[in-house]
Protein backbone atom coordinates (compact mmCIF):
# COMPACT_ATOMS: atom_id res chain seq x y z
CA UNK A 1 0.00 0.00 0.00
CA UNK A 2 0.99 3.53 -0.32
CA UNK A 3 1.28 5.70 2.24
CA UNK A 4 -1.01 8.75 2.11
CA UNK A 5 -0.35 12.20 4.21
CA UNK A 6 -3.16 14.19 6.26
CA UNK A 7 -3.93 16.53 8.46
CA UNK A 8 -3.53 15.53 12.29
CA UNK A 9 -7.31 16.44 12.83
CA UNK A 10 -8.42 14.08 9.96
CA UNK A 11 -5.98 11.46 11.37
CA UNK A 12 -8.06 11.39 14.36
CA UNK A 13 -11.33 10.93 12.82
CA UNK A 14 -9.61 7.85 11.37
CA UNK A 15 -8.48 6.72 14.53
CA UNK A 16 -12.07 7.27 16.05
CA UNK A 17 -13.35 5.86 13.07
CA UNK A 18 -11.74 2.85 13.60
CA UNK A 19 -12.58 2.07 17.14
CA UNK A 20 -16.23 2.23 16.48
CA UNK A 21 -15.72 0.09 13.77
CA UNK A 22 -14.37 -2.48 16.39
CA UNK A 23 -16.32 -2.07 19.32
CA UNK A 24 -19.91 -1.71 17.12
CA UNK A 25 -18.89 -4.82 15.56
CA UNK A 26 -20.14 -3.57 11.95
CA UNK A 27 -19.63 -0.74 9.32
CA UNK A 28 -23.08 0.38 9.55
CA UNK A 29 -23.27 0.53 13.31
CA UNK A 30 -20.15 2.27 13.64
CA UNK A 31 -22.15 4.60 10.40
CA UNK A 32 -25.09 4.84 12.70
CA UNK A 33 -23.31 5.89 16.12
CA UNK A 34 -20.96 8.19 14.35
CA UNK A 35 -23.86 9.86 12.49
CA UNK A 36 -23.05 9.17 9.08
CA UNK A 37 -23.20 6.56 6.08
CA UNK A 38 -21.62 2.85 5.74
CA UNK A 39 -19.75 4.08 2.50
CA UNK A 40 -18.24 6.87 4.33
CA UNK A 41 -16.81 4.48 6.83
CA UNK A 42 -16.20 2.42 4.74
CA UNK A 43 -13.46 5.39 3.03
CA UNK A 44 -12.10 6.53 6.25
CA UNK A 45 -11.18 2.68 7.15
CA UNK A 46 -9.30 2.56 3.36
CA UNK A 47 -7.92 5.67 3.96
CA UNK A 48 -6.28 4.53 7.08
CA UNK A 49 -4.90 1.26 6.17
CA UNK A 50 -3.65 3.38 3.16
CA UNK A 51 -1.95 5.77 5.97
CA UNK A 52 -0.49 3.10 7.95
CA UNK A 53 0.49 0.82 4.89
CA UNK A 54 -1.19 -1.91 6.09
CA UNK A 55 -4.34 -4.19 6.42
CA UNK A 56 -6.15 -3.76 10.06
CA UNK A 57 -9.69 -5.30 8.88
CA UNK A 58 -10.05 -8.44 7.35
CA UNK A 59 -13.78 -8.44 5.90
CA UNK A 60 -15.52 -11.46 5.15
CA UNK A 61 -19.68 -11.79 4.19
CA UNK A 62 -20.69 -12.35 7.93
CA UNK A 63 -18.21 -10.68 9.63
CA UNK A 64 -14.83 -8.54 10.69
CA UNK A 65 -12.01 -9.38 12.16
CA UNK A 66 -9.19 -7.78 12.98
CA UNK A 67 -5.87 -8.21 11.78
CA UNK A 68 -2.39 -8.79 14.28
CA UNK A 69 -1.77 -4.96 13.02
CA UNK A 70 -5.11 -3.91 13.73
CA UNK A 71 -5.36 -5.45 17.03
CA UNK A 72 -2.33 -2.97 17.61
CA UNK A 73 -3.71 -0.27 15.96
CA UNK A 74 -7.21 -0.04 17.84
CA UNK A 75 -5.57 -0.97 21.42
CA UNK A 76 -3.22 2.07 20.67
CA UNK A 77 -6.07 4.22 19.48
CA UNK A 78 -7.97 4.03 22.05
CA UNK A 79 -5.29 5.02 24.65
CA UNK A 80 -4.34 7.88 21.84
CA UNK A 81 -7.94 8.84 21.80
CA UNK A 82 -8.74 9.56 25.59
CA UNK A 83 -5.64 11.90 25.75
CA UNK A 84 -6.60 13.65 22.72
CA UNK A 85 -9.96 14.18 24.27
CA UNK A 86 -8.80 14.73 27.43
CA UNK A 87 -6.30 17.51 26.50
CA UNK A 88 -9.24 19.05 23.89
CA UNK A 89 -11.52 19.08 26.86
CA UNK A 90 -8.74 21.33 28.87
CA UNK A 91 -7.58 23.64 25.97
CA UNK A 92 -11.19 24.67 24.99
CA UNK A 93 -12.22 24.99 28.78
CA UNK A 94 -14.66 22.32 28.39
CA UNK A 95 -13.30 20.59 31.09
CA UNK A 96 -15.26 21.47 33.61
CA UNK A 97 -18.24 22.63 31.18
CA UNK A 98 -19.82 19.88 29.91
CA UNK A 99 -20.69 20.12 26.12
CA UNK A 100 -21.53 17.43 23.52
CA UNK A 101 -23.91 14.71 23.35
CA UNK A 102 -24.72 12.00 26.37
CA UNK A 103 -26.38 8.76 25.63
CA UNK A 104 -28.00 7.41 28.51
CA UNK A 105 -29.85 4.15 28.90
CA UNK A 106 -32.96 4.04 31.62
CA UNK A 107 -35.50 1.65 32.70
CA UNK A 108 -38.63 1.73 30.47
CA UNK A 109 -41.20 2.94 33.25
CA UNK A 110 -38.82 4.76 36.00
CA UNK A 111 -36.88 6.65 32.54
CA UNK A 112 -40.34 7.91 31.29
CA UNK A 113 -41.76 8.91 34.45
CA UNK A 114 -39.97 9.97 37.45
CA UNK A 115 -36.26 10.76 35.92
CA UNK A 116 -37.58 13.21 33.59
CA UNK A 117 -37.03 15.83 36.15
CA UNK A 118 -33.41 15.31 36.87
CA UNK A 119 -32.98 15.06 33.13
CA UNK A 120 -34.35 18.01 32.47
CA UNK A 121 -31.83 20.09 35.49
CA UNK A 122 -29.17 18.46 33.56
CA UNK A 123 -30.23 20.33 30.26
CA UNK A 124 -30.87 23.35 31.73
CA UNK A 125 -27.92 23.21 33.90
CA UNK A 126 -25.62 22.90 30.88
CA UNK A 127 -27.17 23.95 27.79
CA UNK A 128 -24.21 23.27 25.73
CA UNK A 129 -25.12 19.18 25.91
CA UNK A 130 -27.99 17.08 24.23
CA UNK A 131 -29.25 13.56 25.69
CA UNK A 132 -29.73 10.35 23.91
CA UNK A 133 -32.63 8.87 26.23
CA UNK A 134 -33.04 5.39 25.57
CA UNK A 135 -35.43 3.28 27.49
CA UNK A 136 -34.71 -0.49 28.30
CA UNK A 137 -34.66 -2.41 30.87
CA UNK A 138 -31.80 -4.80 30.40
CA UNK A 139 -28.26 -2.85 30.74
CA UNK A 140 -26.18 -2.18 27.76
CA UNK A 141 -23.49 -3.42 26.07
CA UNK A 142 -21.75 0.02 26.60
CA UNK A 143 -19.02 -0.13 23.83
CA UNK A 144 -21.10 -2.16 21.29
CA UNK A 145 -23.99 -0.20 21.63
CA UNK A 146 -22.05 3.60 22.27
CA UNK A 147 -23.80 3.87 25.65
CA UNK A 148 -22.06 6.51 27.89
CA UNK A 149 -23.94 5.46 30.82
CA UNK A 150 -27.28 3.53 32.23
CA UNK A 151 -29.43 4.15 35.27
CA UNK A 152 -30.17 0.66 36.34
CA UNK A 153 -32.88 -0.79 39.03
CA UNK A 154 -32.20 -4.25 40.62
CA UNK A 155 -28.95 -6.09 41.72
CA UNK A 156 -26.19 -5.81 38.96
CA UNK A 157 -24.49 -8.87 37.83
CA UNK A 158 -21.22 -7.51 35.16
CA UNK A 159 -18.49 -7.02 37.39
CA UNK A 160 -16.66 -5.19 34.11
CA UNK A 161 -18.56 -1.95 34.93
CA UNK A 162 -18.36 0.29 37.88
CA UNK A 163 -21.84 0.46 39.47
CA UNK A 164 -22.54 3.44 41.56
CA UNK A 165 -25.35 2.99 44.13
CA UNK A 166 -27.83 6.16 44.25
CA UNK A 167 -30.96 5.35 46.05
CA UNK A 168 -33.75 2.56 46.67
CA UNK A 169 -37.25 1.96 45.24
CA UNK A 170 -39.69 0.79 47.71
CA UNK A 171 -42.58 -1.55 46.63
CA UNK A 172 -45.91 -3.06 47.67
CA UNK A 173 -47.83 -5.96 47.40
CA UNK A 174 -51.54 -4.40 46.32
CA UNK A 175 -54.17 -6.05 44.69
CA UNK A 176 -57.63 -4.58 43.91
CA UNK A 177 -60.81 -5.06 46.39
CA UNK A 178 -62.63 -6.86 43.19
CA UNK A 179 -59.76 -10.13 44.08
CA UNK A 180 -60.32 -10.14 47.35
CA UNK A 181 -64.62 -9.86 47.23
CA UNK A 182 -66.06 -13.16 48.49
CA UNK A 183 -62.29 -14.42 49.74
CA UNK A 184 -61.54 -15.40 53.51
CA UNK A 185 -59.45 -11.97 54.68
CA UNK A 186 -55.80 -12.22 54.07
CA UNK A 187 -54.61 -12.39 57.73
CA UNK A 188 -50.95 -14.31 56.94
CA UNK A 189 -48.63 -15.31 54.47
CA UNK A 190 -50.48 -18.34 53.76
CA UNK A 191 -53.63 -16.23 53.26
CA UNK A 192 -51.64 -14.44 50.50
CA UNK A 193 -49.50 -17.39 48.81
CA UNK A 194 -53.21 -19.18 47.85
CA UNK A 195 -54.20 -15.41 46.16
CA UNK A 196 -53.37 -15.69 42.48
CA UNK A 197 -50.79 -13.94 41.37
CA UNK A 198 -48.77 -11.64 39.09
CA UNK A 199 -44.97 -11.70 38.23
CA UNK A 200 -42.84 -8.86 37.05
CA UNK A 201 -40.16 -10.92 35.91
CA UNK A 202 -37.37 -8.48 35.97
CA UNK A 203 -37.71 -9.08 39.35
CA UNK A 204 -39.39 -12.00 40.57
CA UNK A 205 -40.91 -15.24 38.77
CA UNK A 206 -41.99 -18.60 40.46
CA UNK A 207 -40.64 -17.11 44.26
CA UNK A 208 -41.94 -14.42 46.92
CA UNK A 209 -39.40 -13.33 49.62
CA UNK A 210 -41.00 -11.22 52.50
CA UNK A 211 -39.53 -9.60 55.02
CA UNK A 212 -41.52 -8.32 58.71
CA UNK A 213 -40.67 -4.89 59.01
CA UNK A 214 -40.73 -5.34 62.52
CA UNK A 215 -39.50 -8.53 63.76
CA UNK A 216 -36.95 -8.30 60.72
CA UNK A 217 -37.83 -11.94 59.97
CA UNK A 218 -37.87 -13.35 56.38
CA UNK A 219 -40.05 -15.64 54.98
CA UNK A 220 -40.15 -17.13 51.11
CA UNK A 221 -43.24 -18.65 49.27
CA UNK A 222 -43.70 -20.31 45.79
CA UNK A 223 -46.16 -19.06 42.74
CA UNK A 224 -47.43 -20.17 39.77
CA UNK A 225 -48.14 -16.37 37.55
CA UNK A 226 -51.29 -15.80 35.85
CA UNK A 227 -49.60 -13.61 34.07
CA UNK A 228 -45.59 -12.86 33.90
CA UNK A 229 -44.42 -9.35 32.55
CA UNK A 230 -41.53 -6.87 32.35
CA UNK A 231 -43.21 -3.85 32.41
CA UNK A 232 -44.63 -2.32 35.67
CA UNK A 233 -47.39 -0.42 34.11
CA UNK A 234 -48.94 -3.84 32.53
CA UNK A 235 -48.68 -5.29 36.05
CA UNK A 236 -50.52 -2.31 37.47
CA UNK A 237 -53.15 -2.42 34.65
CA UNK A 238 -53.61 -6.39 35.32
CA UNK A 239 -53.86 -5.57 38.87
CA UNK A 240 -56.23 -3.23 38.52
CA UNK A 241 -58.37 -5.95 36.23
CA UNK A 242 -58.39 -8.11 39.23
CA UNK A 243 -56.11 -10.74 37.65
CA UNK A 244 -53.93 -11.02 40.40
CA UNK A 245 -51.43 -10.22 43.63
CA UNK A 246 -48.43 -7.95 42.62
CA UNK A 247 -45.64 -6.50 44.22
CA UNK A 248 -44.96 -3.08 42.14
CA UNK A 249 -42.84 -0.08 42.88
CA UNK A 250 -44.39 1.83 44.97
CA UNK A 251 -44.53 5.08 43.33
CA UNK A 252 -46.16 3.63 40.19
CA UNK A 253 -49.10 2.68 42.46
CA UNK A 254 -49.33 5.58 44.86
CA UNK A 255 -52.46 7.24 42.76
CA UNK A 256 -54.68 3.86 42.76
CA UNK A 257 -53.87 2.67 46.63
CA UNK A 258 -54.67 6.58 47.38
CA UNK A 259 -58.31 6.45 45.45
CA UNK A 260 -58.92 2.78 46.61
CA UNK A 261 -58.24 0.78 43.81
CA UNK A 262 -55.78 -0.78 45.27
CA UNK A 263 -54.97 -1.82 48.34
CA UNK A 264 -51.67 -2.79 50.30
CA UNK A 265 -52.07 -6.44 51.50
CA UNK A 266 -50.32 -7.27 54.60
CA UNK A 267 -48.41 -4.06 55.02
CA UNK A 268 -46.12 -4.97 58.05
CA UNK A 269 -44.94 -7.50 55.11
CA UNK A 270 -42.48 -5.90 52.77
CA UNK A 271 -40.57 -6.88 49.39
CA UNK A 272 -36.52 -5.62 49.88
CA UNK A 273 -36.52 -2.24 48.06
CA UNK A 274 -34.41 -2.19 44.53
CA UNK A 275 -31.69 -0.52 44.27
CA UNK A 276 -30.71 1.80 41.93
CA UNK A 277 -27.45 2.11 40.40
CA UNK A 278 -25.41 4.26 38.06
CA UNK A 279 -23.37 1.79 35.73
CA UNK A 280 -20.52 2.52 33.10
CA UNK A 281 -17.83 1.23 31.68
CA UNK A 282 -14.28 1.25 33.09
CA UNK A 283 -11.80 4.07 31.44
CA UNK A 284 -9.12 6.60 31.69
CA UNK A 285 -10.96 9.51 30.99
CA UNK A 286 -14.35 10.68 31.19
CA UNK A 287 -15.77 13.93 29.44
CA UNK A 288 -17.28 16.57 31.63
CA UNK A 289 -20.86 15.71 30.20
CA UNK A 290 -20.72 12.51 31.70
CA UNK A 291 -18.59 13.47 35.18
CA UNK A 292 -21.52 16.44 35.35
CA UNK A 293 -24.47 13.47 34.62
CA UNK A 294 -23.02 11.42 37.41
CA UNK A 295 -22.58 14.08 40.15
CA UNK A 296 -26.41 15.18 39.47
CA UNK A 297 -27.93 11.94 39.67
CA UNK A 298 -26.20 10.99 42.89
CA UNK A 299 -27.25 14.62 43.97
CA UNK A 300 -30.98 14.21 43.19
CA UNK A 301 -31.63 10.47 43.08
CA UNK A 302 -32.33 10.09 46.78
CA UNK A 303 -35.24 13.12 46.74
CA UNK A 304 -37.35 11.93 43.83
CA UNK A 305 -40.48 10.71 44.28
CA UNK A 306 -40.21 7.30 44.55
CA UNK A 307 -36.99 6.87 45.77
CA UNK A 308 -35.46 6.84 48.91
CA UNK A 309 -31.36 7.23 50.19
CA UNK A 310 -29.98 3.87 50.25
CA UNK A 311 -30.83 2.18 53.46
CA UNK A 312 -27.07 0.27 53.52
CA UNK A 313 -26.22 -3.45 51.88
Amino acid sequence: MNKINLPNGDRIILLQTLVRIVESGSLSAAAQQLGTSQPTISRRLRALEQLLGTRLIQRTTHALHLTDDGERCYQQARGLLAQWQSLEDALRGARDEPVGALRVRAPHAFGQDQLIGPLGEYLRRYPQTSVEWTLNDHSPDFISEGVDCAIHVGAVTDPSVVAVLLAEVPRSTVASPALLTERPAIVDLDDLASLPWLAVNSFYRNEVVLTHATSGEQRRFGIAPRLSTDSLYAARKAALEGLGVAIVSSWVVKEELAQGSLQTLLPLWRAEPLPIYLLYPYASYYPARLRKFMEMMKETMPRIIGAQPPTGR
